[in-house]
C-alpha cells in the first residue's frame, strides 16, 4: 500500500497502482525476481511491449484504463476516437487551461504530474533513492566533475505512474543545452521495485541535460526509463531559448522518473513537501504547481 500526501486535503491518499499484483510478484516471488533478471529488466522486453502498445490493436485497452483509473478526459486536446493505439493515448496532450502555472520569475513549479520528494543540502556520494538506500550523482551521470558543483544542492525527484500525464516541462526561461544518454536497465520505479534494488537509478537507462535557466542557475534534469517505456523523447531543441511551461519532452508507455539537480542557496521548497519528503511520504503535484520559490540570494 502507498500512501501519498494531499496538498489540498492536507491528508494521505491511497495510490491505485496500474499492475499492482505483476510488480509485487516480480520483485517478491522466487520465480518473478529470477525472471526480472533474466528478461523483464531488459531492452528487449520492453521493447516487444512498447511495440504492441504502438499498433491498432492495444486500442482495446484505452477505455478499460480510463474507466480503472478515473481519468478526466476533458482534460485532454484530443477525442479517446482520435487515438490510434494506447501509447497515442498514453502520451496525451492536455488543454492548455488544464494545467496553468504561476508565471512570477520567483516561483518554482513541478515540472510535470507525479508524487514529488524533495531532498535539501544534499551530498553527492549519498543521494536518498529510499529509506536505508542510496546512491551517488556522479554514479548517476557518469561525471564526477559536474556532480561536485551540486554538493550541499536540492534535489527533486518526480515519479510518475502508468495513469499519470507523461509530458514533462521546463521550469523557467532559459537555455537547454545538449542531452546526454546513458545505456541501462529496465527496472520499474515503482516504490516496491525501489526498496528492492540498490542504486536502481544508475542502473536504468537515463538522459540528462543541463537547463541554464533565467532564475534558478545551472539545473540538471535528469529522465529515467522503467520497464515497458518504450522511448524518452525529447522535444526540445538545444541550445534554444525556452519559456516557463514550455514542453521539454515525454516518456512513452509504463512509469517513468524525472530528477531535478539545482546548486546551494537557488531555491526553497515549500515546508509540506519538505515534511513529507523527510517522513518517506511522496507529495502528489501537477505539472505548473508551485512547489517553492527562488532564493532572495539567487541571481
Amino acid at each position: 500500500m502507498i500512501r501519498i500526501y494531499n496538498r489540498k486535503t492536507g491528508k494521505y491518499d491511497i495510490e491505485k497502482v496500474a499492475g499492482e499484483k505483476y510488480i509485487k510478484w516480480t520483485y517478491e516471488s522466487p520465480l518473478g525476481k529470477s525472471l526480472l533478471e533474466l528478461f523483464i529488466k531488459r531492452k528487449l522486453f520492453s521493447k516487444i511491449y512498447g511495440f504492441y502498445c504502438n499498433t491498432k490493436f492495444s486500442k482495446r485497452k484505452i477505455k478499460s484504463f480510463i474507466n480503472s483509473f478515473s481519468i478526466d478526459m476533458s482534460k485532454c486536446a484530443d477525442s479517446i476516437n482520435t487515438y490510434k493505439s494506447f501509447n497515442d493515448f498514453f502520451i496525451r496532450k492536455l488543454l492548455p487551461e488544464a494545467r496553468p502555472f504561476d508565471k512570477n520569475s520567483n516561483t518554482l513549479i513541478s515540472p510535470g504530474d507525479g508524487r514529488l520528494l524533495a531532498y535539501t543540502n544534499i551530498s553527492m556520494e549519498n543521494l536518498v533513492q529510499v529509506k536505508n538506500i542510496h546512491y551517488s550523482l556522479a554514479e548517476l551521470l557518469e561525471d564526477n566533475a559536474l556532480a561536485k558543483e551540486y554538493e550541499g544542492g536540492t534535489c527533486l525527484v518526480l515519479r510518475l505512474c502508468p495513469t499519470d500525464y507523461h509530458r514533462f516541462h521546463f521550469i523557467d526561461n532559459g537555455v537547454p543545452l545538449e542531452n546526454h544518454f546513458i545505456k541501462g536497465n529496465y527496472y520499474s520505479v515503482n516504490p516496491t521495485a525501489l526498496e528492492r534494488v540498490a542504486k536502481l537509478y544508475c542502473q536504468n537507462k537515463r538522459e540528462w541535460s543541463i537547463f541554464k535557466s533565467e532564475n534558478f542557475g545551472d539545473i540538471i534534469h535528469v529522465e529515467v526509463g522503467a520497464t515497458c517505456v518504450g522511448s524518452i523523447i525529447q522535444s526540445y531543441c538545444p541550445n534554444k531559448k525556452v519559456s516557463k511551461g514550455d514542453e521539454k519532452g515525454y516518456f512513452k508507455f509504463g512509469g517513468s522518473t524525472t530528477i531535478l539537480f539545482f546548486k546551494p542557496n537557488t531555491v526553497d521548497i515549500d515546508e509540506d513537501i519538505i515534511i513529507q519528503s523527510s517522513l518517506g511520504f511522496e507529495t502528489a503535484v501537477q505539472m505548473g504547481e508551485k512547489i517553492g520559490v527562488k532564493c532572495p540570494s539567487t541571481n
